[in-house]
Order: C-alpha cells, then structure tokens, then sequence
C-alpha cells in the first residue's frame, strides 16, 4: 500500500466527516479537504508525508522549515490545523513526557552553553526582532488592561505594573537581570527615577540597549552590562532586583543557584520580581502535542520552564520572602497574537532581513506558542518577594492596591502614552508593627 493510500485511509477513519477546515495536497498530485477549507498544506516529501502520517507536529514543523511542506493561508489556522491533526493522527495525549520549553532533559546548563544558548535566540538580528515587537523592543509577555489595546500600550502598561510591583522609589538601585533591548531599564529609570544596572548575554542586545542609554542622554542613570547573572561580585547590592523572562535559560539544576545569586546581591528589606514561563503540570511534564524538539532544535535551546509550586520552593530556600503570585497566561496568549501577526504583515520585509529558514521557525513559533498560553498547555506568573531586614522583619504592602491605584507623579514621560499620574503615597501601604500609641 502506497504511503498516500495509508494516509488517507488513516484520516478516513479518524475524522470521518470531522476534518479540521484544511486541504492537505500530497507529493503525488492527491488531495484530502473539509468541505470550506481555511488553509492549504502541501507535502513534498516522503519525510514530510510521514510526519503527517504519526502525527508527529515536531518533524512535520521541521519539515515546514526546511522547505518540504508549503502552507498558504493564516499561520494561526495552519498551527491548529496541525495541532488538531496531531491529536488525533499519532503522537499527542494530553501530558506527554517531561516538561520542556523545550527538552528538560538536559537539566544541566555550564556557563558557555548558556551563552551559545542566548546567542542562538537573541542574536538572529535586532532589524528582525524590530518588525514584529513594539517600539520599545519588550521581548515578554505584555499587561492588558482591557484586552483591546495595541500591543506597544500594553507593554508599557506591563513595565508599569512591574514598577509598582517592585515598589520603584526616586534614587533605588534597580538590578535588571536579562535586560534585554533596555526597555524596562529606560522606563525605571526615567519614569522612576531609578539608577538602574542591566545584563545580558546577547551580543546585539547589549549594543543596542547601550546606544538607547546614550541616545536617551541616560547614561549616568544605566548601565549596560554583557555578563552572565553568577558574575555579580562586582557590581554591588541593589534595593530592587527584577528578571523578566530570563530565569527560563537558567537550567532547573541550577534554580537554586539562581535564586541564592539573587539574595546574595539583593540589599535587606529589599524586593525581587521573577517574571517567567511555567509548566501548568505540577509534575512539571509538558502538555499539548509534542513540539519541545523542534523549539530545541530552532529557537529556544536550553530552555527549562518549572511548575509555579517550584518556583516558589527555591524561592523560599535561597532565603526570600515570598509575597505574591499573579498568573498572565491569558496576557501571553494575546501578547503572542500580536506578534504572531505582526511578523504577518511584515512577511516581505522579514524575508528581505533575514535567512528564509529563520522567518518560517518564528512564524510557526509564535503561532503554536500562543495556541499553547491559549490552550493552558503552559503559563507564565509574576512572582514578588522580599528580602527580611536584618532583625527578620518584612516591611511590605498590606493589599494589592498599590498595583493598581494611580501611580505618583512621573519623574519624567518621554514614552509614547503618557499613563495617568497623580499623587499618591507609596510607602503609605507598607506594612509596619504598630508603634506603642497605635497598640493602645
């Protein structure tokens, strides 16, 4: 029996009259369709056939990246197409394996893997990263507030919200692990009035976030730092300590580790924030189809993503106080969308910047990982601690509010929507024992 003949057998009796609204073309000229299909998929080779055949969304991703299979039509309707074929043509149950954003397996990370590992995502070319992400080149899931945003509105709405979070005050030395293109460093520092020191393993990210600095007249306010997160010894303590989707590269073996560094640099009464993916297992296995091969192959080598409960006991263990949790997943999925399309409507151009291999791997990248955050196969949290004073006591927030009432005035806006500002007492919220008129 000819693999054609197998394969539409194999669709016959799973999908029946069910299929998803697809066209599937094969080598041979043969075609299988819904009745109102919304996307095409043509398969070139036997490979890419035989993907198709186990359900296997890895290879068949692989498959598209390397030029075997074509897709005409929205890359969001081609992923769950492909998705839905997975889930029922072969390799896909509901938890499958162990975690990974990719392969957990490799839990181990020395400090030039890690390198290589960011250079690989990062490092692709800060004009293709320019196409698809907003102004200020936030590379992380944005803050909505309404859900009809666009998306450079919601990102500064999410270094707001991170600012509060930290409870950012004029003249705090902010520590920004992973900083990225400098964005978050730039917002604190300008809209704070924090003294701000950011590292980053990304050769291009440094240089472009150091000529931001410059470009801003910021440069006895920031400073931009190529190092690794271990190599703190000389730069000091800091009162505030954030990490925006940059602990996902650490390796679990070495969270613990990780966090230690974190409260070795962090001063007394001061506050961290860990903004990061998570698995939604508990037993950390990953969910959905299995396509962890083909992030680890393409896009994101090295990355390990823990369940929140985790997080939270490493957290506990390096010393730090944890104080709140908020999970963004339905953020990410959305902020996901955004960028998914974006790279869209920027096709041409992504083509004309950049290898044709490179502009395939992020268009099913984007597209399957916010099916994935959609889909809660994974989720991303907010996690806040503090660092107890040297007596043991933790001055913090009685509620949430802080977060979300009005922020105080601005030390300066020179960002694209200026976010409402009116007075309001920070430290005014802040937990403290009661003196002995107050005991009374």
């Amino acid at each position: 029996m000819s693999l054609v003949r197998h394969l539409l057998e194999r669709l016959e009796d799973r999908f029946g009259n069910d299929l998803p609204p697809v066209r599937l073309v094969f080598p041979d000229g043969s075609f299988f369709s819904s009745t109102h299909p919304n996307v095409t998929i043509t398969f070139h080779s036997a490979v890419a056939l035989k993907a198709l055949v186990v359900g296997d969304f890895s290879r068949a991703a692989d498959c598209y990246v390397a030029g075997d299979i074509e897709v005409d039509g929205p890359i969001e309707n081609v992923v769950r197409a492909g998705i839905a074929l997975a889930e029922r043509l072969g390799r896909f149950s509901p938890i499958v394996g162990a975690a990974r954003l990719p392969a957990l397996t490799r839990l181990l990370r020395k400090r030039s893997r890690a390198r290589s590992n960011v250079h690989h995502h990062y490092d692709v070319g800060n004009d293709f990263y320019r196409l698809w992400l907003d102004p200020l080149m936030i590379y992380s899931c944005a803050y909505f507030r309404t859900g009809h945003e666009d998306i450079a509105l919601a990102q500064e709405q999410k270094l707001e919200h991170i600012c509060r979070k930290l409870l950012l005050r004029p003249g705090d030395r902010l520590l920004d692990l992973g900083c990225g293109w400098g964005g978050l460093a730039r917002w604190a520092a300008t809209r704070h009035g924090a003294q701000v020191v950011g590292v980053t393993l990304s050769g291009q990210q440094y240089a472009a976030a150091s000529d931001a600095v410059t470009s801003a007249g910021l440069s006895d306010r920031i400073d931009i730092q190529l190092k690794h997160y271990e190599d703190l010894n000389d730069i000091g303590s800091f009162d505030r300590i954030v990490s925006v989707g940059m602990y996902e590269h650490v390796g679990l073996a070495h969270l613990p580790a990780y966090f230690r560094t974190v409260a070795r640099v962090l001063r007394p009464g001061g506050v961290f924030l860990n903004h990061g993916i998570v698995s939604t297992d508990p037993a950390g296995r990953s969910r959905g189809p299995p396509g962890g091969e083909f992030i680890d192959r393409h896009v994101f080598p090295g990355g390990a993503v823990p369940h929140l409960s985790r997080v939270l006991v490493e957290l506990s263990a390096s010393g730090l106080e944890f104080a709140d949790a908020e999970d963004l997943r339905p953020h990410y999925a959305l902020t996901l969308q955004h960028w998914s399309r974006r790279l869209e409507q920027h096709l041409a151009e992504a083509y004309a910047t950049t290898r044709p291999e490179i502009v395939r791997t992020w268009r099913v990248f984007l597209a399957g990982m916010a099916c994935a955050f959609d889909r809660g196969w994974l989720s991303i949290a907010q996690v806040q601690a503090f660092k107890p004073s040297t007596d043991g006591s933790v001055q913090r927030p009685w509620t949430r509010g802080y977060q979300y009432v009005r922020p105080p005035p601005a030390v300066g806006a020179p960002f694209s929507s200026p976010l409402e500002a009116v007075g309001g007492d920070l430290a005014s919220t802040v937990s403290r024992p009661l003196s002995a008129s107050e005991r009374s």
